[in-house]
C-alpha cells in the first residue's frame, strides 16, 4: 500500500469507525490477524500448513462483518475516547475478547510450526481458537442487534 492510498484508507477508516474504542477494536482485530499470518511464513510441514491456512481464510472472512459492527457502533454510539457507551458495553466486550481470542489463535499456531517432528492431532487446538473468535463475533453481532435503536448523538 503507497502512501497516498495508506493516508486515505486512514481518513476512511477515520470516517467510518472514529479515533476512539470501535477503532482500537476494530484494529486489535486485524493486528491479531495479522500476527496469524506472520506465523504461517514459518510452516514447512505442507499438510500442516494447508490447515493453518484454510483457518487463516476462515479468519479472514471475519473481517468484514468485524468492520460492520464496528462501524454501527460508531454511528450509534460515537467515541473519540475510551468511554464506554452503556448500551454498547457488551458488543465492545465480545469484539475485545474475539481479538484477544484471536491473538491466542496465533499464538497456537506458533507453537504447531515449532513442534518437532509430526504433530498427531494436526491444527485441532488451532481450529477450536478460530472458532471461538468466529463465536464470539457472532456475539458482537447479536449484542448489537439486540441494542437497537440510536444513540444520542443521532436524536
Amino acid at each position: 500500500m503507497g502512501l497516498f492510498s495508506a493516508a486515505r484508507q486512514g481518513r476512511r477508516d477515520d470516517a467510518e469507525l472514529g479515533k476512539g474504542l470501535w477503532r482500537r477494536a476494530h484494529d486489535r482485530f486485524n493486528r491479531g490477524l495479522d500476527r496469524y499470518h506472520q506465523v504461517l511464513e514459518g510452516v514447512e510441514d505442507e499438510q500442516l500448513y494447508g490447515e493453518l491456512v484454510e483457518i487463516a481464510n476462515q479468519l479472514s472472512a471475519l473481517v468484514p462483518r468485524v468492520r460492520e459492527i464496528c462501524a454501527e457502533a460508531q454511528r450509534r454510539y460515537p467515541s473519540n475516547g475510551l468511554d464506554i457507551p452503556g448500551p454498547l458495553a457488551g458488543v465492545h466486550r465480545a469484539l475485545s475478547t474475539a481479538g484477544n481470542s484471536l491473538a491466542m489463535t496465533a499464538e497456537a499456531a506458533a507453537m504447531l510450526r515449532l513442534a518437532v517432528g509430526p504433530v498427531p492431532v494436526g491444527a485441532a487446538s488451532v481450529r477450536r481458537r478460530a472458532e471461538t473468535v468466529a463465536e464470539q463475533v457472532r456475539d458482537a453481532e447479536r449484542r448489537l442487534a439486540e441494542a437497537g435503536g440510536r444513540g444520542p448523538a443521532q436524536d
